[in-house]
């Protein structure tokens, strides 16, 4: 994808995800019950561990050695056993539905923002909300702006928000996220 991020906080791991679809896919995956920085560090863990960040080697990996690979310490996440089957039924899924190639979900046929939300919440651990934020990721980070992509979005999509991981570009931004969720969950109490 050739651009700079700062999604995780870590020059190696922004980079892989700048330039790599299932980083990116892999990361937002990751990103629930632990820092956002962290869940986006996981790719780059895999990938060092694993040698490689493919779909394909992912997917026909021996699950109890992947769950082994994600939970050595520093642990990709939280739950590392529970988050492992998560990535491999996500590149299962990449593998059978998109040949292994994930940009294709956003790329495939010309989609507009609300095929690209539908394909998004059919992957394994993706729900309506995480599809909404990656997608906004995708227009405000990576110039991925199917038409009507901001609606797709909703809220998250919405210029010079600081509602996700969509609006992290720097420390400043990262403080802001935090504190617009901090109210957020003020706010429901």
């Amino acid at each position: 994808m050739g651009r700079t991020v700062y999604l995780a906080g870590e020059p190696a791991a922004d980079s892989l995800l700048a330039d790599s679809p299932l980083a990116l896919l892999i990361g937002m995956l990751l990103d629930q019950q632990v820092p956002m920085e962290t869940a986006f560090a996981g790719p780059k863990k895999i990938a060092d561990r694993f040698g490689e960040l493919s779909a394909e080697a992912i997917a026909d990996a021996d699950e109890d050695e992947f769950v082994a690979l994600c939970s050595e310490p520093p642990a990709v996440h939280r739950f590392p056993g529970s988050m492992a089957r998560r990535i491999q039924a996500l590149c299962r899924y990449l593998v059978a539905e998109y040949d292994g190639v994930p940009e294709a979900l956003w790329t495939s046929g010309d989609p507009d923002g609300a095929t690209v939300l539908k394909r998004l919440k059919k992957l394994p651990g993706y729900g309506e909300q995480k599809a909404r934020i990656f997608l906004a990721l995708l227009g405000k980070q990576f110039d991925v702006r199917p038409a009507g992509w901001r609606a797709a979005a909703g809220d998250y999509g919405v210029a010079n928000s600081r509602r996700s991981i969509a609006d992290v570009v720097d420390d400043r931004s990262l403080a802001e996220v935090r504190a617009f969720k901090k109210q957020q969950k003020l706010s429901r109490r």
